[in-house]
């Protein structure tokens, strides 16, 4: 470990509300629903106060101060020119739903069969009735992905959509922007980032214009539920069909050009829906202060994660335990860099290997046949090892 690094024993006493409320818990599911650091709980009573003692006047506030400081941290991290192409929503989907308005009738989606269930139940649902087609590139073999994606976009796409960092198996698509570029330049581009936002260094600056990107706070960015955002190309005076009323906040023409036509916002807020909780934003701003006053960046949270994944598949290694899923069944191996914050298994008894972890008190999760063992800063070679233990401890039963 580098000099960079966090300091994990420091870093485990800033989540001392979440690691204590069960005791011998060992949480392996950072990819899932990742603990909150302590900071979130005096952010969510800020939250509360401003709303009693504002009451009308919170929303002024919060686009006035709480909504720009969150934009501000996402551009820095993502090295956005700034934050005027963001737009925040309680989840990914209805911000895809707004990007998909915008397609012509019955478009051409190029996508993968390695994405998750929100964007893949809602294409097959819009296929079932006809509304669109979509052609699915196989994620695997991984080396060529990036190769196949490409040439199936040049056969004619309206929107490609595509994960940074895929759920079911934990690879990271290598040299975003090389892959952008390699595009057609019709289509319109998403990137799905909910997997490697704050969990692997990003940076957006040469696909900004071209590409959307969606992540949000439930994992890696430790800050809960309902504080997700969108960056949208700038630029462009977008009008997705699918809009709210906070969408004209900052709408400069209400004509634009055409007398009586529905005004948007210019740059991301475009994509804003209608009345949501702001509490997640305060939430996320908290995180990201605690996160620069501790020195934790995204880069010496991967090289943390990294190096407890490879203790954890030694520690496999070592035990050698007949009927537990072994290194050899990972679907991403421990020596690739080109591997997210969590390891997968892939087995067919997924599913039953994660409830016997449960029932020892160790929590994963089970995809299809994939088994899912997420590693977090909160985590430190102690509580790996203990993982170890536990694991090894149900060989062949």
């Amino acid at each position: 470990m580098d000099a960079h690094e966090p300091p994990l024993g420091c870093l485990a006493e800033h989540f001392s509300a979440a690691l204590s409320a069960v005791p011998g818990r060992l949480h392996f599911a950072a990819h899932s629903h990742h603990p909150w650091p302590d900071v979130t709980l005096d952010a969510q009573r800020q939250a509360w106060t401003d709303a009693a003692v504002m009451l009308d006047d919170k929303w002024d506030h919060v686009f006035a101060s709480v909504y720009p400081e969150a934009a501000g941290h996402l551009a820095r991290e993502l090295r956005l020119p700034g934050g005027e192409g963001l737009a925040f929503a309680p989840n990914t989907h209805s911000l895809v739903l707004r990007v998909l308005s915008l397609l012509p009738e019955r478009p051409r989606i190029v996508t993968t069969d390695g994405e998750f269930h929100a964007f893949e139940r809602q294409a097959r649902r819009l296929e079932e009735d006809g509304l669109c087609t979509v052609e699915r590139v196989p994620t695997e073999p991984f080396d060529s992905f990036p190769e196949r994606l490409v040439t199936e976009a040049r056969r004619g796409a309206d929107l490609v959509f595509f994960s940074q960092v895929f759920f079911n198996s934990g690879w990271r698509v290598p040299a975003l922007d090389q892959l952008v570029a390699a595009l057609p330049p019709g289509p319109l581009v998403v990137i799905d980032g909910y997997h490697g936002f704050l969990a692997t260094p990003t940076d957006l600056s040469a696909v900004c214009s071209r590409a959307f990107y969606v992540a949000g706070g439930y994992k890696y960015a430790m800050s809960g539920e309902g504080v997700c955002f969108l960056h949208a190309p700038p630029g462009v005076p977008w009008r997705p069909r699918d809009t709210g009323w906070f969408a004209a906040f900052g709408a400069l023409d209400r004509g634009a050009g055409s007398p009586g036509a529905v005004a948007y916002a210019p740059g991301g807020r475009a994509f804003l829906g209608a009345t949501f909780d702001p509490t997640g934003l305060y939430r996320f701003n908290a995180v990201q202060r605690w996160r620069a006053r501790v020195g934790l960046t995204t880069a010496a949270a991967e090289a943390w994660v990294h190096g407890l994944q490879r203790r954890f598949v030694e520690g496999l290694r070592r035990a050698g335990a007949p009927g537990a899923p072994g290194p050899e069944a990972l679907v991403v191996p421990v020596e690739d860099p080109r591997r997210g914050h969590f390891l997968t298994f892939r087995t067919p008894e997924a599913r039953p290997w994660a409830a016997r972890l449960k029932r020892v008190g160790v929590v994963t999760d089970a995809r299809d046949d994939r088994l899912r063992v997420g590693f977090g800063v909160y985590h430190d070679e102690a509580a790996v090892d203990a993982l170890v233990a536990r694991w090894t401890s149900l060989s062949g039963g």
